[in-house]
C-alpha cells in the first residue's frame, strides 16, 4: 500500500465528522452481486457489465437487467450470501464509530436482502439494519427469480446510478465536516466528489490516483480505525498526539510514494 502524507491541521478543529461507505468489495472481500452472477446467472450478463463499464448505460439498467438472468432457489442464493467473507477489522472499526458517536451510513448499489444479512454476522444492528442508515437496491425472491427496484437512484441522477450516493450524501452532509467516505470501486466514482476524507482501494483508488483526487489508500478497516482514532479520538489523546498533526480538508490533499 502506497504511504500517504496529508499538509494541513484542520481535521482536529473538525468536530462533527460523518462516515459514509460503500458495502460490495468493502465491507465484504468480495463483490456479493458479482458473486451471484458468477454461480448464478445467464452468463450473457457479462455483456451488461462491460457495457456499464464503457458508460454506455447507468448501473441502475445494468443491475436490472442482470439481476433478471439469475435463477436461483432461496437455499442457493442464502447459501453463497453466507459464504461472503468480510473484512476481518470491520466490526471492530464499526464499534468504534458507534462508541464515538461518529454518524455511519452504508450507500451501496447491492441490495438490502444481501447487506442484512451479511451484517447481522458482525452484530451490526439498530438503525443500520433497520434502514434509516442503510441506502441500497431492493431485492425480493419470486419463485426462482430476482425481482429489484431501486428506491435511492434519485430521478436527477444523470449517471442513471441505482443508489445515487452523490445526492444520499448531499442531503445528509449538512452540518457535518469532514465527510469521510470509504469504497472500492467505480460505483463510488461519484460519492467521492462530495467527500472531503477518502479512503480508496481496487478501481477507487486506480480512479481517484487517475483523476488526481486526493485519497488515502486502505487494505483492511484496522487502518482506517487507525487513521480516526488519531484524527477523532478523545480530547486527551489528540493533546497527547498534537506534536504530530494528522489534518484534512476538503478533498484532502495526499501524496502518494509508490
Amino acid at each position: 500500500m502506497s504511504k500517504h502524507t496529508t499538509s494541513t491541521s484542520a481535521a482536529r478543529q473538525a468536530s462533527k465528522p460523518i462516515v459514509f461507505c460503500d458495502f460490495d468489495g468493502t465491507v465484504t472481500l468480495a463483490d456479493v452481486t458479482d458473486r451471484i452472477l458468477e454461480e448464478l446467472a445467464d452468463p450473457s450478463w457479462r455483456e451488461l457489465e462491460a457495457a456499464w463499464v464503457s458508460g454506455m448505460i447507468g448501473s441502475r439498467e445494468c443491475l436490472e437487467r442482470q439481476m433478471a438472468l439469475v435463477n436461483a432457489s432461496s437455499r442457493q442464493l442464502n447459501s453463497l450470501i453466507d459464504s461472503i467473507a468480510i473484512d476481518p477489522g470491520f466490526a471492530s472499526f464499526y464499534t468504534h464509530v458507534e462508541k464515538r458517536g461518529l454518524p455511519f451510513y452504508i450507500l451501496s448499489d447491492g441490495f438490502d436482502y444481501v447487506v442484512r444479512r451479511i451484517l447481522r454476522r458482525v452484530g451490526a444492528d439498530g438503525e443500520l439494519r433497520n434502514g434509516k442508515h442503510l441506502f441500497t437496491s431492493a431485492m425480493r425472491l419470486e419463485g426462482n427469480r430476482v425481482r429489484v427496484s431501486f428506491p435511492h437512484d434519485a430521478k436527477v441522477c444523470e449517471h442513471g446510478c441505482a443508489t445515487c450516493k452523490a445526492a444520499i450524501i448531499r442531503r445528509l452532509k449538512r452540518g457535518h465536516q469532514p465527510v469521510i467516505f470509504v469504497g472500492d470501486g467505480l460505483s463510488d466514482r461519484f460519492a467521492v466528489e462530495e467527500s472531503d476524507l477518502i479512503f480508496a482501494k481496487k478501481q477507487l483508488l486506480s480512479h481517484c490516483r487517475k483523476n488526481k483526487i486526493a485519497c488515502l489508500p486502505f487494505e483492511t478497516f484496522g487502518e482506517i480505525e487507525a487513521t480516526l482514532a488519531e484524527l477523532f479520538g478523545t480530547e486527551a489523546n489528540r493533546k497527547q498526539k498534537s506534536s504530530k498533526p494528522l489534518g484534512i480538508g476538503t478533498h484532502t490533499r495526499v501524496s502518494f510514494a509508490d
